[in-house]
């Protein structure tokens, strides 16, 4: 039984590092086209609307698909003042009620409320009110309901990480965070 929660947390675990390394790509494809976007309005007297919501539609991408990626190699805002005082059992304890208490709630509730707008969206084939905008707000707003899944799923992961812990399974499973504090 623990060995499966280990292999699910380890699949979660590589999804969201996965696509976390594939949309980083993006924050250098944003700068390209935003370059572009300046070059063309100010060198040429030209400009694109398209090419203006595609770097909104990037940068939305990139933030939503890469929270859980963040989450997952500890990225995200916490107040460490007594966290980092307590023992990696202790630290387990907060991540797991953290995980159940707040963060799963939080984001299935996102996913469940955001299901009907997306939904309508694409039933709508929504595109820009802009004329020569891009006609993918459908696609765009998708992206809510992928970042609720993966932030639900990597939640599932660190639960079980922290869970594993407590067991006295896996004193390591916590020990990428106490690592990547420490180089900080």
């Amino acid at each position: 039984m623990l060995n499966a929660l280990r292999l699910i947390a380890r699949g979660i675990d590589g999804l969201n590092e996965a696509i976390g390394r594939s949309v980083a790509w993006l924050s250098l494809l944003m700068v390209l086209v935003t370059f572009l976007v300046v070059v063309l309005r100010y060198g040429f007297h030209a400009g694109s609307i398209a090419l203006q919501e595609s770097v909104m539609y990037m940068y939305a991408f990139l933030f939503m698909l890469s929270a859980a990626y963040a989450l997952k190699h500890d990225g995200h805002v916490r107040v460490d003042i007594i966290y980092n005082k307590l023992s990696t059992r202790a630290q387990a304890w907060v991540d797991l009620f953290g995980s159940l208490f707040f963060l799963l709630p939080t984001f299935l509730f996102i996913g469940f409320a955001s299901f009907g707008y997306v939904s309508a969206s694409w039933r709508l084939r929504e595109g820009s009110p802009e004329t020569g905008g891009l006609p993918y707000i459908y696609v765009l707003k998708s992206a809510i309901l992928l970042l609720a899944a993966l932030m639900v799923l990597q939640g599932l992961s660190q639960a079980i990480k922290a869970l594993l812990v407590i067991a006295g399974r896996d004193t390591g499973a916590l020990r990428h965070t106490r690592e990547a504090q420490d180089q900080v």
